[in-house]
C-alpha cells in the first residue's frame, strides 16, 4: 500500500470515529478538499505519526498534540469542538476514566495535591483574564449584553438570596476561591463568614482582600480542608467545590453539612454537573482540573439524602457558564502572548483549548451548572415565595411570609 493510500485509510478511519461530526480532518499543510466543505472546521494533523495518535487514543493526543502545535483548527474552534463532542464515546476513554479515579485520589493528601495543580498556578494567571474581583465560577446574566464584572456580581447576589441570608447570621462556605463570595456576602448582607480553602494562593489574596476592604473582623479565611470544619452556622455555602471532592466523599461532605447546620440551617451548592453519568474528560482531568467529577443530581442527592435536608430550590445556569466562559476566552485571546512570554506556548495552547472545549460543552449539553438550595428538616427561616429571587424589591414582603412561618411553626 503506498503512503498516501494509507493516509487515506486513516484519515477516512478518524472520520469514522468522529461520526456526523462537521468538522473536516486533513493531513499535513495540503488544502486539498477545503473548497468542498469552506463553511466547516478543519481540523489539520501535522503527520502521520499525528494521525495514528488521535487513532490510538482521541480524547487524550488530541489534547495534548493541539498543545504542542502538532494539531491545527481552521475556522471557529469552538464550533469544531462541539462537532466532535457529538461523536461517539470510546472505550478508551472509559478505561482511563477508571484509572484516573485510582491515581487522582482526592482524600486529604490527594485533595491538596489537586488543587494545588490548577488553583496554585498563579494568581497573576488568573488576573489576565477573569474579573477584578477573580470569580472563577458561572455569572448571571440578565441579557447578552450584561458585562462580566455585573454578570458576577448579580451570580454573588442570587447565590445570597437563595440563602436567604439576615444580618447577624454566620455562614460557612466550604472552597471559597478568591474570597469574592465571602466578602460580598458580609459587605452586602451584614453576615459574618468563615471560608475554608486548601489553596495558598486564593487564600492570600482573599486574606489581602479582607483587609483592604476593612472586613477582616466579618470574614475569616482559614487555609484548611473542609472536612475540617466545625462550630455551628446558620448556612451552609459551597460554589464550584463539588466537582473536585471525589464521588466517594459525598456521605463525608453531607456529615460536614449537617454537623454545621443541623436540622435548622440552610444550603446551596453550586456545581458543573451532567444530565447523566458519565466519564468527566480524561484529557482535563490529566492536564487541568486533577480528581474533577461532574456530579449527577441524582448524585448530590447523596450528600443531601442521609441527612433528611429537604431541596427547597434547583436551577440549571447552564447557558450562562456558556456565557460566561466565552467572555473568559475573549479576554484569554487578548492577553495570550502573556501567558506564552510567562508559561510557555504549549501551556498556553493547552488553557486556549481548555477554555474553548468548556464553552462546547455547555452550548452543546454535555455539561450542566446546578444550583441546588436546600434546608434542614426543623428550618424555619424560609422565604414563602420565589420572588426575592429574581425581583430585589420582594425582601419587605418575604420578611413578613417569614415571621408567619415561624410564627405558624
Amino acid at each position: 500500500m503506498t503512503h498516501k493510500r494509507l493516509d487515506r485509510r486513516l484519515l477516512s478511519t478518524v472520520h469514522q470515529i468522529a461520526g456526523s461530526a462537521r468538522v473536516r480532518m486533513e493531513l499535513g499543510g495540503s488544502p486539498r478538499q477545503m473548497s468542498l466543505c469552506p463553511t466547516l472546521p478543519i481540523i489539520r494533523l501535522k503527520d502521520r505519526k499525528t494521525l495514528i495518535a488521535v487513532l490510538l487514543n482521541p480524547e487524550m493526543n488530541f489534547g495534548d498534540l493541539y498543545s504542542q502545535g502538532d494539531i491545527e483548527v481552521e475556522g471557529d474552534l469552538v464550533r469544531a469542538l462541539e462537532a466532535l463532542y457529538r461523536a461517539p464515546d470510546r472505550l478508551i476513554t472509559r478505561l482511563l476514566s477508571r484509572w484516573l479515579n485510582w491515581a487522582q485520589s482526592c482524600g486529604l493528601h490527594g485533595a491538596r495535591k489537586n488543587i494545588h495543580h490548577h488553583y496554585d498556578i498563579s494568581t497573576d494567571f488568573y488576573k489576565l483574564w477573569l474579573d477584578p474581583k477573580l470569580v472563577y465560577t458561572c455569572a448571571y446574566f440578565s441579557d447578552s449584553s450584561t458585562s462580566l464584572e455585573d454578570a458576577q456580581r448579580a451570580k454573588l447576589d442570587l447565590v445570597c438570596r437563595k440563602l436567604w441570608l439576615q444580618p447577624g447570621e454566620t455562614v460557612v462556605e466550604a472552597g471559597c476561591g478568591w474570597g469574592a463570595l465571602s466578602l460580598h456576602m458580609a459587605r452586602e448582607y451584614g453576615v459574618r463568614v468563615k471560608a475554608f480553602n486548601i489553596s495558598h494562593e486564593q487564600i492570600t489574596f482573599a486574606r489581602e482582600q479582607a483587609k483592604l476592604q476593612g472586613l477582616e473582623s466579618a470574614v475569616e479565611f482559614i487555609e484548611d480542608d473542609y472536612r475540617n470544619i466545625s462550630s455551628r452556622y446558620d448556612a451552609f455555602v459551597s460554589v464550584g467545590m463539588l466537582e473536585h471532592i471525589g464521588r466517594e466523599h459525598y456521605r463525608e461532605l453531607g456529615d460536614v453539612i449537617h454537623r454545621s447546620i443541623g436540622d435548622t440551617g440552610r444550603g446551596l451548592l453550586h456545581f458543573i454537573g451532567k444530565n447523566q453519568p458519565q466519564p468527566f474528560s480524561v484529557w482535563i482531568r490529566k492536564r487541568i482540573f486533577p480528581g474533577a467529577y461532574t456530579p449527577t443530581l441524582r448524585d448530590a442527592m447523596d450528600v443531601l439524602e442521609p441527612h433528611d435536608f429537604s431541596v427547597l430550590d434547583v436551577e440549571n445556569l447552564r447557558m450562562h457558564y456558556a456565557r460566561t466562559i466565552e467572555l473568559w476566552l475573549q479576554r484569554y485571546e487578548r492577553c495570550f502572548d502573556q501567558v506564552v512570554e510567562r508559561f510557555g506556548l504549549p501551556f498556553a495552547r493547552m488553557w486556549r483549548l481548555y477554555l474553548a472545549g468548556s464553552i462546547a460543552g455547555f452550548r452543546v449539553g454535555t455539561l450542566q451548572l446546578f444550583q441546588l438550595a436546600f434546608a434542614g428538616r426543623a428550618c424555619k427561616s424560609q422565604p414563602w415565595t420565589r420572588a426575592r429571587l429574581y425581583n430585589t424589591n420582594a425582601s419587605e414582603q418575604d420578611s413578613q411570609d417569614v415571621q408567619w412561618i415561624r410564627a405558624t411553626s
